[in-house]
């Protein structure tokens, strides 16, 4: 009996110490919304690392990276729309918008190309100021340097295309992330056989070789891609994507090194995020 009273009593003073209820306080949270193609998209790109490991549980982090996208075709099929559709929703403290293209703008593909001097960084501007328009901040990303080599030199083809990325930015006033110095620099220090390990799938012997001579082969055709395993239970997921070889995009190890470079590139050009990004 007396062991009983004594449970009774021990629950009857648990419950009288719990708080009274109250509501919680409002979620105060930032957004931010990648824009971009296949070197941003998941499975092939930075960007799901970067959401996944560099951003604190209070940020919405939004990957709208998308495989063979230019500047012109990420507006032209809609999917820029969806990116304004999102702008129009309410409840964020600040929406910032990074917008990285540049590998596709140089594409001769017929739905993809932009010229350089004149279309590509008029549809960076066109970008900025629709994202200012609906209320979000913009920050530029200059494309991510391919890791093909000549004569032990990186062969920076999208140099140029990251100049004009740096041209719109400084004369509209937009924070940059120059991934593709960044990135430059840090594949013409590890060369071209240890810049290998940043791809999708292993090189052949014969992109090896040709590595340590400091000139990469070319990229291997489409054709030639290494295809996945595909799922076998019949209720299982049946997506694939191709992982190949090439000097363009990335495997896990490429993608953790360079959404963490963006991750630092976002701290120093947009100060007001720094509390919001993890290491």
């Amino acid at each position: 009996m007396i062991s009983l009273v004594l449970a009774l009593l021990l629950g009857q003073a648990g419950q009288d110490a719990k708080p009274q209820r109250t509501d919680a306080p409002p979620l105060v949270a930032d957004r931010i919304i990648l824009v971009g193609d296949s070197t941003m998209a998941p499975s092939s790109g930075w960007g799901s690392i970067f959401c996944a490991e560099h951003v604190k549980s209070s940020v919405a982090c939004l990957n709208m990276g998308r495989g063979g996208r230019s500047t012109r075709s990420y507006r032209t099929e809609g999917s820029w729309d969806l990116i304004l559709g999102e702008l129009k929703l309410k409840g964020y403290r600040s929406t910032y918008v990074l917008i990285q293209f540049g590998h596709n703008d140089q594409s001769d593909i017929a739905e993809r190309w932009t010229d350089l001097a004149t279309e590509f960084p008029a549809n960076l501007r066109r970008f900025v100021n629709e994202v200012r328009a609906a209320g979000g901040i913009p920050v530029l990303v200059t494309p991510l340097a391919r890791r093909a080599f000549k004569d032990g030199q990186l062969d920076n083809t999208l140099g140029p295309w990251a100049v004009a990325t740096r041209q719109v930015a400084q004369e509209m006033k937009v924070p940059l992330a120059d991934l593709n110095a960044d990135s430059a620099a840090l594949i013409q220090k590890m060369g071209p056989v240890d810049a290998m390990t940043f791809a999708m799938a292993p090189p052949l012997p014969s992109e090896i070789a040709a590595a340590k001579t400091g000139t990469t082969l070319p990229p291997r055709s489409a054709a030639d891609a290494r295809l996945p395993d595909v799922a076998t239970a019949s209720n299982g997921p049946r997506g694939q994507i191709v992982r190949k070889f090439d000097y363009t995009h990335l495997g896990s190890a490429g993608a953790t090194t360079f959404a963490r470079i963006v991750t630092y590139e976002l701290a120093a050009t947009v100060p007001e995020l720094r509390s919001q990004l993890l290491p």
